[in-house]
This record gives C-alpha cells, structure tokens and sequence, in this order.
C-alpha cells in the first residue's frame, strides 16, 4: 500500500478567532496498515455479537452522549464555530438517534419470511465488512452518527475519516464509542490523507463506502469505489427550494424559511436555500423576512445570546462572498448584509438577496452559509418549475393552506424528500437521501440500515 499524505498535518483552527487549535498528523502507511487490520478484528467481534448486545451498546452510547454533552459540545463549537446551543442540541440528536436504533433496529434486521410455501424460504440481513465513512465537518457528531448508528446496528464495522478542521471532535466521538461498550477497532476515528484514502477504498479490508460531502467529491469516491466494485452511498450537495404560495400561513412561512436558512450559521444541506414565492404574497414576504434577519445576532458561538456563529474556515467564507457578489453584479437585489463583518475570525453577515433569478450564482450553485436567496414566481406551476432548475434535488420546502394541492405538487417536485408547511429535518424514523447531483441510496430509517447489509436468499429443498 502507498499512502504517503500529501501534507504533514491537519490542522484545526477556531473560527471565532482565526487562533490555531491543534495540528494532527496524517496516518502514516504503516498506521494505516494497522488500522485496517485492527478494524477487521473489530469487525469479527461485533458481528458476532446478537442483535439485542448491538441494541444495548447504542443505548449506552446515548446515555454517554447525555453525560458528556458539554464536554463535546464546548470542542464542536471550538473547531468548527457552531453556537453552543446548537452544538448540545445536536449531541442530543445523536443520543436519540442511538435510542431509536437501539429499540427499532433489530426489527429491520431479523430473518424475513418470502412468499414460498410451507416457509421454505427467508431472506438473512448479513453484515457486509468494515465501512469507511468520509464526513464532513458542519455537523461534526451528526452526519457522522446518522451514517455510522445503522451501519453499526447492521453488525459492521465503521472506519471515520473526518474533516481536516474536527478531527479532535471525531477523537471525542471515538471514545465515547469506546465508554459505551464497543468492541475495540469497531469504530475507529483516523486522519487519513486523501491518498490514504484512496488506499483504503481500493483496500479489500474495506467492504464499503459511505460520503456526505461535495459534489467533486463524490464523482471522486464514485469513481474510485466503483472500480473497487464496493458499495457506496453518497449524499452530496443541496440548493432546497423553499416554496411559499398565495396561501401559505405567511407569517409561520417567514419564522420557518429564517430558521432553516440560517441555523448553523447557512452551513446545512438540506437548508432552504432558494426561496421560492408566489408573486402576491411576494413583497410582504420579502419585508417580513429581511425584518426577521435584521434581528440576528452574530458572534462568537461561546456566547450566550448569538444566533449566528462564525462561518467554519475563511476560504469557505471568501468563495461565498464571491457568489454573492457574482449575483448582485447579474442582476439580484442586496437587501441585507454581503460582507465579511470587521472583526476577527470568519464572520459573514446575514446576507438576503432579492430577485435571484436563474443564471444568478445564489440560484444555479449552492451557497453554504448565511445567505438566503429570493424569488418571485407567477404561480404555483411557475414556482415548481423553478423549484426543479436545479442540478441538486436533495429536499425542498411547500408552504399551502391546500394539503390537496400540497400532495399534488409535492409528486411534481424532483427532490428526496418535501416537507410541507415545515422546513426540512433529518430524523430517524424517514429517510434522507437526494437524486440528480445530491446523490444516491439512504440513510435513517429502515432504508438506511438495509444499504450496508448483505440480503441473503437462504431456501430448502427446491427441487
């Protein structure tokens, strides 16, 4: 295997104050040698534990994620920026989490009767090998424990590849997994180069592969997976349309699109990016809202009071300032904000743009940060077409009074998952994935723990 990373060290930074953290050193080949094999010893171990021993580890898992809360909360607000309040509130997702798989999971994964006669056939859910999770770095607990929960439940093993920017978090989560019972080398958090990466997918010890991330970085994983021939989920990019129509309850419609733009400072997949009115309600709308994100309050995720937190490295910060600017220069309105705040750290202002029309970057790209981009649409058929102009398809937002029409356009929209009169979530009991470039399979539910199992036909006596 040769794996030697490119750069010697990952390195963490705080956000709020551009301040370095720590600097963590890539596996070396010999370490990731070591990890892989220790993952395959992990994995013999907890396959061979029963369903019900897998059910009793994640329920101590959650009760250590309960305990630790502050603990892994104050390092997730440290590395990546997020308000306090949003980093406990994501631990206790995660601790959920763990309690519904913990309670559901064995369900999805007993044997299956078939339809043939006199019970001669059933169908086995099998555990695959040890997977290898690449995650990113906005939900730092979250997306990595929406992926690794069921894969774990399933009776595999989990191998973490986190971010360059939380490493430290995932070390965190590594051992709580280790507090919580977990077999050792069942789930292992390792900073692994993008070429020890490549060596670990093309890797036999690797039986599968699993990704949040970009859109270049799934056609990168994809592509190496496939040539592997492993199995790979991919959940990629996000531009949601967030429709509101002539109807909508206007004033929730407003509360809703400012939560789910600017929570995590914008720096969410299934956010409402693009948001879609209907041309009545258009203006009302769009001084509501500019109202509502004029009262955020923007600093240090420590500090008790700011809803919107730093944004989670300067380069990201710069590329959204670009789009921004890009738009206005095509045509969109600036309303609110569009500027980096002057003041240490990677502060962007609660930016609204007005009349974002396609062609306009803040419509035909995704923007991942605080800012939220307006259209005017004619009608309802208008505001789904515009809905569907899009290369992503992860989720999408309809506000109606009509729960009929509601069923109808939701069929209409090109996207994995509509939440009506909602914004959208991630939650166990549904499933979350996309189609067109937001890539493909599931996670949650009982879709996402069937991706990375084995569904072995066993049948007597067929003659």
């Amino acid at each position: 295997m040769s794996a030697s990373p490119a750069a010697p060290a990952a390195i963490s930074r705080d956000p709020a104050t551009g301040q370095q953290i720590a600097s963590h050193p890539f596996a070396t080949d010999a370490e990731l040698e070591a990890i892989l094999d220790r993952g395959q010893a992990g994995f013999a171990a907890w396959s061979a534990q029963s369903l019900e021993q897998r059910a009793s580890v994640l329920r101590a898992m959650a009760a250590v994620l309960r305990r630790d809360r502050e603990p892994l909360a104050a390092m997730a607000t440290a590395e990546m920026g997020k308000v306090h309040a949003e980093s406990l509130a994501e631990i206790e997702k995660c601790a959920v989490l763990c309690d519904w798989y913990a309670d559901n999971g064995a369900a999805f994964l007993r044997d299956e009767p078939t339809a043939v006669a006199d019970n001669k056939a059933y169908v086995s859910y099998l555990p695959l090998g040890v997977a290898l999770g690449i995650m990113p770095w906005n939900f730092p607990y979250w997306q990595v424990m929406r992926a690794a929960v069921p894969i774990l439940m399933g009776g595999n093993g989990f191998l973490l590849k986190p971010a360059e920017n939380i490493v430290g978090t995932a070390g965190l989560l590594a051992a709580a997994w280790r507090d919580a019972g977990l077999p050792d080398g069942t789930f292992i958090a390792a900073n692994i180069s993008r070429e020890g990466t490549s060596a670990a997918i093309a890797d036999d010890r690797i039986a599968a592969v699993t990704l949040t991330g970009s859109v270049a970085a799934g056609r990168s994983i994809a592509a190496q997976a496939g040539q592997a021939l492993k199995k790979v989920v991919l959940e990629l990019g996000g531009s949601d349309p967030f429709i509101v129509l002539a109807d909508a309850d206007l004033e929730a419609a407003v509360d809703a699109a400012v939560a789910s733009r600017f929570q995590n400072t914008g720096q969410v997949c299934i956010a409402g990016k693009r948001i879609i009115v209907e041309d009545a309600v258009y203006e009302r709308f769009v001084a509501l809202f500019c109202e509502r994100v004029q009262a955020l309050t923007v600093g240090d995720g420590r500090e008790a009071g700011n809803r919107i937190g730093p944004m989670a490295r300067q380069d990201l910060l710069e590329q959204l300032d670009a789009q921004v600017r890009a738009s206005v220069e095509a045509g969109a309105q600036l309303l609110v904000g569009g500027k980096q705040l002057d003041r240490p750290g990677s502060f962007y202002a609660p930016t609204v743009l007005a009349g974002v029309e396609p062609g306009m970057q803040a419509f035909d790209t995704e923007t991942f940060g605080p800012v939220a981009s307006i259209s005017r649409a004619r009608d309802a058929d208008h505001a789904v077409e515009l809905a569907n102009q899009s290369e992503f398809g992860l989720s999408g937002n309809l506000w109606t009074g009509d729960h009929a029409r509601a069923m109808q356009l939701a069929r209409r929209l090109q996207t994995g998952g509509v939440f009506v009169n909602g914004f959208s979530a991630s939650d166990p009991r549904v499933p979350i994935g996309g189609v067109k470039k937001s890539g493909f399979g599931r996670e949650l539910s009982h879709f996402g723990i069937r991706e990375f199992v084995n569904a072995q036909t066993v049948w007597f006596d067929r003659r």
